[in-house]
């Protein structure tokens, strides 16, 4: 079931916004921290973002929007292609900068600092990446997207990563669970707007 919540916002206008994680990598299949890393969709998340486009065929999508980084892009790109509207990359939707973790396997992580892979896990609000950014951050850089988003005609589509629907779960006040319960290439987040 995806969460639904509403998002108020300024502009005034309402509607629909769907937010979609973008398709597995081969990174994401070995168990590795992204962040800015930038690899490809994989075979498999290609499919995902075929099934992403049939999942959403009947939506009345009017625009997609997506993070800069290539795998949400080609995510997009396979939706919007799908359903013959356009695709705007809109950069404070990028993943959070992973510091110091970015390449590395999450369990090797967990055997050195099981206390900071939890408290990431947990969506702890004093929680920054070692050398990188704050959930904080990443969640006031969510809003001001979702508040371009949303001052845009809708319904619209977002391609992008676990971090930012995380972000944007808790600036709407939902619970937030690890990023291993957000499926790829799949609608993760409904908003409703005005």
């Amino acid at each position: 079931m995806i969460p639904k919540a509403a998002f108020r916002h300024t502009s005034g206008a309402s509607g629909i916004v769907l937010l979609a994680r973008h398709g597995e990598t081969a990174d994401n299949t070995a168990g590795k921290i992204l962040g800015h890393r930038d690899p490809p969709l994989s075979e498999v998340g290609l499919e995902q973002a075929r099934a992403l486009a049939a999942s959403v065929a009947d939506a009345r999508l009017v625009r997609v929007w997506c993070s800069p980084l290539q795998r949400a892009r080609e995510t997009a790109r396979i939706v919007a292609d799908a359903t013959g509207i356009g695709v705007t990359v809109l950069p404070d939707l990028i993943e959070s900068a992973r510091g110091s973790w970015e390449g590395r396997e999450v369990a090797a992580l967990q055997r050195e600092d099981p206390a900071a892979v939890q408290a990431f896990f947990d969506y702890a609000p004093d929680f920054a990446f070692p050398g990188g950014e704050s959930l904080a951050r990443q969640r006031g850089r969510t809003l001001a997207a979702l508040e371009i988003v949303t001052a845009c005609p809708l319904p619209a589509l977002i391609v992008a990563h676990a971090g930012t629907i995380r972000a944007a779960l808790a600036a709407v006040g939902l619970p937030v669970g690890p990023e291993s319960s957000l499926a790829r290439g799949n609608v993760c987040l409904e908003l409703e707007t005005g």
